[in-house]
C-alpha cells in the first residue's frame, strides 16, 4: 500500500471509511464545474467511487490518493495518478476542499506524486487535463513544470486542455 509523506501532508490509499469525505468533495461546486458531475449523490454512491479507486490501486499500482493534513489527519483533498483509456499517458489529477485551497497543498501533493511516478513507477511522461477556464489549476500545473500540449476532447465530455511534463533527466532536480 503506497503512502507518501511530505512536510505538511500524508497521501494514502482511499478506504471505505473515506466515503463521507468523497461525497462532500465530488459535490463541491468547483469539482462539478471543473471536473464534472460523477453522479455521486449518496454515501452508497461514494462507497462505489472509493471502490473504483481501490480497484485502480490493484490494477495499475496507483490511483487518486486521499490527502490528509499532517498532525490531525483531516482529509483535505485527493491527488494522484490515473490511467485513462482515452489518454496514452498517465494523468495527474488533484482536487481539494475549498478551505484548503490557496495554501500550496495541491503543489506539495502533486510534487510528491510526480516524484513517486518518476522514481517508483518509472514513468517517462505524465499529462494533466484541465478545464481551460480553471486558472488556478493551470497555475499549479505550470508551477510543476507542465506545459500546454494541445486541446483534447474526452469521451462524453467537453474539450479540455492537455498539459504534459517529461520525467527529469539525469542531473535534473
Amino acid at each position: 500500500m503506497a503512502r507518501i509523506e511530505t512536510d505538511r501532508l500524508v497521501l494514502r490509499e482511499q478506504t471505505p471509511d473515506d466515503a463521507a469525505f468523497v461525497l462532500t468533495l465530488v459535490n463541491d461546486p468547483d469539482w462539478l464545474r471543473y471536473i464534472g458531475d460523477r453522479g455521486v449523490r449518496t454515501l452508497g454512491d461514494a462507497r462505489v467511487y472509493v471502490q473504483n479507486a481501490i480497484g485502480s490501486y490493484r490494477r495499475d499500482g496507483f490511483g487518486l490518493w486521499l490527502v490528509e493534513a499532517r498532525g490531525d489527519a483531516a482529509p483535505v483533498g485527493l491527488c494522484g495518478l490515473i490511467k485513462r483509456d482515452s489518454l496514452e499517458d498517465v494523468d495527474l489529477g488533484f482536487a481539494f476542499l475549498p478551505a484548503y485551497r490557496g495554501r500550496g497543498y495541491a503543489s506539495e501533493a502533486a510534487t510528491a506524486v510526480l516524484d513517486y511516478g518518476w522514481r517508483v513507477l518509472g514513468l517517462r511522461r505524465v499529462v494533466a487535463i484541465v478545464s481551460p477556464d480553471n486558472a488556478a489549476s493551470v497555475r499549479v500545473l505550470e508551477g510543476l513544470g507542465f506545459t500546454f500540449d494541445r486541446p483534447v476532447r474526452l469521451p462524453g465530455g467537453d474539450g479540455v486542455s492537455l498539459f504534459a511534463r517529461d520525467a527529469p533527466g539525469p542531473g535534473d532536480g
